[in-house]
């Protein structure tokens, strides 16, 4: 199988994409963010000093979605229709899981804009409790779901 964002001399190129029907896409992405069960504790009790972690973590990760092509060369503009990020806490983790769910009408996909929205939440809680606990772990980011285009539908095992 061929990589799309290059040509036949092997250099990086945006992909042509102008041929491509305009058609309803969806994709979901999930990471977390291991922490000590003492930090975890503060987040969910409200008492972080720079307020209200997952709130501020989830419009973070919105506007991620919104900004991804001014952070990824290669990525299209394109228009979001919805961006949503729920974060939940884990207490077996411990720590936060993250999960963005990004959709568009148009001729690519919106698997990056997911990730980002996943990537900067995870990001911003690290930022937020930092002080408290700088061995945090931010992993697990991945494609859970993807929908609409040519490709079809895929679901992460």
């Amino acid at each position: 199988m061929a990589l799309t964002h290059f040509d036949g001399k092997g250099d990086a190129h945006m992909v042509d994409v102008s041929d491509k029907p305009v058609t309803a896409r969806i994709a979901t992405a999930q990471g977390w963010v291991k922490m000590r069960p003492e930090t975890l504790q503060m987040i969910t009790d409200g008492q972080a000093g720079k307020g209200d972690v997952a709130a501020v973590a989830r419009l973070a990760g919105i506007m991620g979605a919104k900004k991804t092509p001014d952070l990824i060369p290669l990525c299209h503009p394109l228009p979001v229709t919805k961006a949503a990020v729920e974060i939940t806490p884990d207490p077996e983790l411990p720590g936060l899981r993250i999960e963005a769910s990004v959709k568009t009408s148009g001729q690519t996909g919106v698997e990056m804009e997911a990730l980002t929205a996943v990537s900067i939440a995870a990001l911003t809680i690290y930022d937020m409790v930092k002080a408290v606990d700088r061995a945090m772990e931010i992993g697990g980011i991945r494609v859970s779901l993807k929908d609409g285009g040519k490709s079809g539908r895929y679901v992460a095992e």
